[in-house]
């Protein structure tokens, strides 16, 4: 049986979140379908023949060119050809998807072409063709992708993209060439072209036309999630499972959650993508990618696990952006973090994504659902399509505005976790105590499990909140001591009512 999204709302005044008690604060859930965002989703099978209506006959064609025509192509053309009648009658136009581009023409598809649809081979055959206009990029990469998108603009063609890699590297020059554009179309009495991306960001998640629509009275002050499917997946296999980094990345790569090179994923730099995209709609900030603090899950063990659960909680991979002060400073970074048992984002596992947007009137709203996937990302890309039938405007401000205000600092306070591998010696602790004390840094607590093996014994600091400046200064200082073993690692932790 199919099921779609269902969306709830829960609103009250009060303080943090508590998975137990819904009234506890002002909270908006999105929920997409359960299970894994990458799993393979047993569907019915999508019939492509449509009864022709009366209506169609009369209704105007929106020629649609797709590029890509690989799995989540394949998810959009079966969803318009299911609700192609719907379609029609929420937007009166027939939404005609007529050319399908991709690089091998003789590969057999997993779908069905669409009547009087063709197979071609040259991204010209789309973007010269006068008749097609929109643009429907999913072939993935940034080279030839970039040329497709920006190609689609210039014609003056309506675009929508899943490509995050694309937006977070080249935002202001997207920005830049439909603002031209539209300014070229105006003058010559035109209407504006549209350039969505709902699917760049959390896949079936619709936190991108959220971020354009239900904040514009409200005051952002911090977005933070688990925005990477592959990662979460590991980690809730590594915290419920007991297993090690080594084991989890396995069962993610033969679940088909990892990629044969896993590194965007594990090292981060995906969640960074999309964090980029996320600080621009929620603070007006442009920020190079390359700025922004990564840290992946490479290096976290089981036995930070062993001392999360002792601490009360668990980890997470998330992507945090927040303001530091009230001068429009913002502070950002991709890190594994820990994340008490009864926070929101703790029980989000497996595959999942979820975003939370901390705001001034709605305190806390939590968008939770599948991030990735055929049927979720096409959705998204679908949703997109039928906005801009429907005659939906953002092309006027695409990303929501700029703020000259707001500047990037690679800075922010918070309670972090230290975790140092030793070999036995005198005057460990009094060193520790020392080198914080040199850099500012207050200890809240010092953690250590029972050592059954010497060649993995390890202990953990829990400082007060300070400056991420200072912890690097004393993580470099006890990394030159003779007793410290390989490299120190630390995270932070994603509340200050941790306790």
């Amino acid at each position: 049986k199919q099921t779609y999204p269902v969306y709830q709302q829960h609103s009250t005044t009060q303080g943090a979140f508590n998975m137990m008690s819904l009234l506890k604060i002002s909270t908006l859930f999105v929920l997409a379908r359960l299970g894994g965002a990458f799993a393979p989703i047993s569907r019915p099978a999508f019939s492509t023949s449509q009864p022709t209506s009366s209506s169609s006959l009369h209704a105007e064609s929106l020629r649609v060119g797709l590029v890509g025509g690989g799995t989540v192509g394949g998810g959009i053309v079966e969803i318009v050809a299911k609700n192609k009648a719907k379609f029609e009658g929420m937007t009166g136009k027939s939404l005609d998807i007529c050319k399908v581009c991709v690089k091998d023409a003789s590969k057999s598809r997993d779908f069905d072409l669409p009547h009087g649809c063709s197979i071609v081979t040259s991204f010209d055959e789309v973007l010269k063709d006068d008749s097609i206009d929109m643009v429907v990029e999913v072939m993935g990469g940034v080279t030839a992708a970039k040329d497709v998108v920006y190609q689609g603009l210039k014609e003056g063609k309506h675009v929508v993209t899943a490509n995050k890699a694309l937006i977070a590297a080249y935002l202001p020059e997207i920005e830049k060439l439909l603002t031209e554009t539209n300014a070229k179309r105006e003058k010559d009495g035109a209407e504006p072209v549209e350039f969505r991306y709902e699917a760049a960001v959390c896949g079936g998640i619709p936190i991108i036309r959220s971020m354009q629509s239900d904040f514009v009275g409200d005051d952002i002050d911090m977005v933070s999630g688990i925005i990477n499917g592959c990662t979460n997946f590991m980690l809730t296999s590594m915290d419920r499972d007991g297993q090690t980094y080594d084991e989890a990345l396995s069962k993610a790569s033969e679940l088909g959650y990892a990629e044969a090179d896993p590194t965007l994923d594990v090292g981060g730099f995906d969640a960074r993508s999309k964090l980029r995209i996320l600080m621009r709609l929620a603070f007006g900030l442009e920020v190079n990618e390359d700025e922004i603090s990564c840290r992946g899950i490479t290096d976290l063990t089981k036995l930070d696990f062993e001392y999360a659960k002792m601490m009360g909680g668990t980890i997470k991979l998330l992507g945090v952006s927040k303001r530091v002060d009230e001068n429009g400073k913002i502070a950002a970074f991709v890190s594994p973090c820990y994340v008490k048992t009864d926070d929101s984002l703790s029980s989000v596992n497996g595959a999942t994504n979820a975003v939370e947007v901390i705001s001034s009137n709605l305190v806390s709203s939590i968008y939770i659902g599948q991030g990735a996937g055929r049927y979720p990302t096409a959705n998204s890309c679908v949703n997109d399509m039928v906005a801009v039938a429907r005659g939906d405007e953002t092309s006027a401000c695409a990303f929501n505005p700029g703020s000259p205000d707001a500047t990037f600092v690679n800075n922010y306070d918070s309670v972090f976790y230290l975790r140092l591998g030793y070999r036995d010696a005198l005057g460990i602790t009094r060193q520790c105590g020392e080198i914080c004390e040199k850099h500012g840094v207050s200890i809240h607590s010092i953690l250590q499990n029972p050592v059954t093996s010497r060649d993995d014994a390890a202990f953990v600091i829990i400082t007060e909140k300070v400056p991420l400046a200072s912890v690097k200064k004393v993580m470099a200082d006890i990394e030159t001591l003779d007793w410290c073993r390989g490299s120190a690692f630390f995270m932070p932790v994603l509340r200050e009512d941790w306790v």
